[in-house]
């Protein structure tokens, strides 16, 4: 305050003569420029205590608040919070692989394990001004998953990184209802049967190229991540598409690179308006953005033409949804209480990242734990053997599966596709005992819970797939402690999508193939947006 009325003070009123009409009276000239500078000064001192406000005086306050409740955590650092730190720590964990053991959350997230060590199971930490308060306990998620009006995804951050996905994952309260029920139809289980045959061809061009490697080139070893990516992404392409799959695949490629892309712009701290400069991310990330957006548009506007024409196509997920949206309007006559164009745009794009990420996640993990654990691996095959001998998987056979459903949840709870989930509230808010400030960030974090050993028991970190034999809510009875998919509400929706693939590819690998790790194979767990291996999965292949 006191460098502000030294610059009024020394500031002359000549100084801004020039800026005034030249033919007022001098007196009346020198008391104008007087009131401008003073004006000026005015506005400079309000933007100065709004900034300091933002970036200092009210995170001070939230961080008392939450500490006067018994709650511990780091101590703020100016406008970056831990952001540095938790950055630094992770890239220094992903210098070297670590042993062959499922206790993976200290190389995954060591920030957030040494925040666990040091604070206990309820503690907060800050990106950047915000709080991020972090919660363990299943009551409390419990009710922070089934309340999405009180606790919603977090706005603002870096822009750059909604170019990778809105649409349901993104939005809340009344828009994720209608964006939920519109989109529901394409995911029902009666629907899922169209989208066999998809599977099967997929499955079949990745098992025939295993098969020619193996025989052509005698090769024995093969990094199966880049292949079951592939895998992922020609079924989704094949299943959202149908007879588009090639534009499709384009798509696919796209979005993984942009997916890199919004990992880099996510770890840094936005300043306002840092989107408009022509860095050399920001022109890639907005390039990408516009040509897979042009690509979906002209599939889907192929698809209307089609549809006006009187073709129907339901047995694609496309087809399915601009099917669902046109009686959604129909119905109530209004196009409000349908889907535009530009968020079915966006629905195509989340079909990609999360249909494709989640399962070939969730299979590289699989045969990763297989190959070390080939006990499971020759208990799962003969299963696969007894109802499917060496035929094609039907659906009802696939639905009988249960020494495999075990492993896929056993698999899910080491190691959980998305690792921590946030949530955001937009006014001060009672959470169990505590009393959340406004604009604090709730987080959840299904690798910390999937690793608990109050909930797992003393051994939470060995492959024990025989927790699952009598189903999912008998091992965690009925608490929010198992989230693999999410839970509440906002579960994911494609969650049997995701399941029924697996089971195909998983069946058709086991049918032909028996596999170990490789000597070449690193332990080295990730985070890209998803949980991945970071160094690729070298497996030994033996053809059966």
């Amino acid at each position: 305050m006191k460098m502000i009325i030294n610059l009024i003070y020394t500031l002359r009123p000549s100084l801004v003569f020039t800026l005034l009409p030249q033919d007022l009276d001098p007196p009346l000239m020198e008391v104008t420029a007087g009131c401008c500078v003073l004006g000026v000064a005015l506005v400079f001192m309000f933007f100065v205590w709004r900034l300091s406000n933002s970036l200092w005086f009210e995170p001070k306050k939230k961080e008392k608040l939450l500490r006067d409740q018994g709650l511990d955590g780091s101590f703020y650092k100016f406008m970056f919070g831990d952001l540095k730190d938790l950055v630094q720590m992770t890239n220094e964990a992903k210098l070297k692989p670590m042993s062959l053991t499922h206790d993976i959350v200290p190389r995954v997230s060591p920030f957030f394990y040494k925040s666990l060590s040091t604070y206990g199971k309820n503690y907060f930490i800050w990106i950047g001004t915000k709080p991020v308060v972090q919660i363990c306990e299943p009551a409390m998620i419990r009710e922070i998953l089934s309340n999405y009006y009180q606790f919603q995804k977090p706005r603002g951050g870096n822009p750059l990184v909604k170019l990778l996905v809105t649409g349901l994952v993104d939005v809340d309260a009344d828009q994720w209802v209608k964006h939920r029920k519109i989109i529901n139809p394409a995911f029902h289980a009666e629907k899922l049967k169209y989208m066999i045959p998809a599977f099967y061809v997929s499955c079949c061009e990745m098992i025939n190229k295993w098969s020619e490697m193996l025989l052509d080139e005698g090769l024995h070893e093969v990094d199966i991540w880049p292949h079951l990516q592939t895998l992922t992404g020609d079924v989704i392409s094949r299943t959202a598409f149908g007879s588009n799959f090639e534009e499709g695949r384009k798509i696919f490629e796209l979005q993984k690179e942009q997916a890199t892309l919004a990992v880099k712009a996510s770890r840094s701290f936005y300043i306002p308006g840092l989107r408009y400069f022509p860095t050399k991310i920001n022109k890639r990330m907005k390039e990408i953005d516009r040509e897979v957006k042009a690509t979906i548009r002209s599939i889907i506007d192929k698809r209307i033409i089609a549809m006006k024409a009187g073709e129907t196509s339901s047995d694609d997920l496309l087809g399915i949804l601009l099917d669902s949206n046109y009686k959604e309007i129909k119905t109530h006559g209004n196009r409000s209480f349908g889907l535009s164009i530009e968020e079915v745009i966006e629905e195509c794009k989340i079909f990609y990242f999360a249909g494709q990420e989640t399962t070939a996640n969730m299979l590289v993990w699989t045969m990763i734990l297989l190959g070390l654990h080939t006990d499971w691996q020759t208990r799962a095959r003969e299963e696969v053997l007894q109802l499917f001998g060496k035929r094609k998987p039907d659906i009802d056979g696939l639905n009988r599966l249960k020494t495999i459903n075990m492993i896929f949840n056993e698999v899910l709870r080491l190691y959980p596709p998305a690792t921590i989930m946030r949530r955001l509230i937009y006014k001060e808010t009672k959470l169990g005992n505590l009393t959340l400030p406004a604009q604090t960030l709730v987080e959840i974090n299904p690798l910390f819970l999937h690793h608990d050993c109050d909930i797992w028991g003393d051994d939470v970190n060995e492959f024990k797939p025989e927790r699952f034999s009598e189903g999912v809510s008998k091992v965690n009875k009925g608490q929010a402690s198992y989230l693999p998919f999410g839970g509440g509400p906002r579960i994911c929706i494609g969650q049997n999508f995701a399941m029924l693939e697996a089971k195909m590819a998983l069946v058709m690998v086991l049918q032909c193939f028996s596999f170990e790790p490789s000597p070449s194979y690193s332990h080295a767990p990730h985070t890209i947006m998803t949980l991945q291996p970071q160094f690729g999965a070298h497996l030994i292949l033996h053809k059966i």
